[in-house]
């Protein structure tokens, strides 16, 4: 039982120091820290509603997302996103890797393809599918954090990876990252 509380809580803690450690400074603000990529969406403002579309209560596909200021260094470009309001801990949407690092942005309705036809890969969300599952929040207002890596390699994983996957992959390696927060509440 100790070890299992051990795990749960110490080991994100430790997680998220290191993240926190690892960033290159920046201009985008998320709670004191600095990110220097830039990452907003055409349908929603950071901390904006995200439209229904977007979501499970509409067509359920992935929001387009621009960004900027990655660091030249960039050998590949991740993204996730997550809820870190859902019940029972973070729930995982949208695992993507391996983006060309001179990607600056993704077009709406990405589709559901284990590797997209410019090389990336898709992971496997929470909801156990591949690419991006939309808000469906069970009750209140949830934040949805989409968030970018630039990392200084491709990430040697194969396609249907999970987020735990990715972040150990990842480790050592991010160069700089940026989120956008988008906020969903079903009618």
């Amino acid at each position: 039982m100790l070890k299992k509380i051990i795990v749960s809580v110490v080991l994100p803690i430790l997680l998220f120091c290191w993240c926190k450690k690892s960033t290159a400074g920046g201009s985008q603000e998320e709670g004191g820290k600095e990110m220097g990529i830039k990452i907003s969406s055409a349908v929603f403002e950071n901390n904006g509603l995200i439209p229904a579309k977007y979501t499970c209560d509409g067509d359920d596909i992935s929001p387009p997302l621009r960004w900027e200021a990655v660091p030249a260094g960039a050998k590949s470009i991740a993204v996730i996103c997550d809820d870190p309001d859902a019940p029972m801990g973070t729930f995982v949407h949208w695992v993507l890797f391996n983006l060309p690092a001179d990607t600056r942005g993704l077009a709406e309705k990405i589709p559901a393809d284990k590797t997209l036809a410019n090389g990336a890969k898709q992971g496997t969300s929470d909801f156990g599918s591949i690419g991006y599952g939309g808000p469906c929040p069970p009750s209140g207002t949830h934040r949805y954090l989409f968030k970018i890596y630039a990392l200084d390699k491709e990430v040697d994983l194969p396609a249907g990876a999970n987020k735990r996957q990715l972040v150990k992959a990842m480790e050592g390696h991010i160069l700089d990252e940026g989120q956008v927060i988008g906020k969903y509440k079903r009618q």
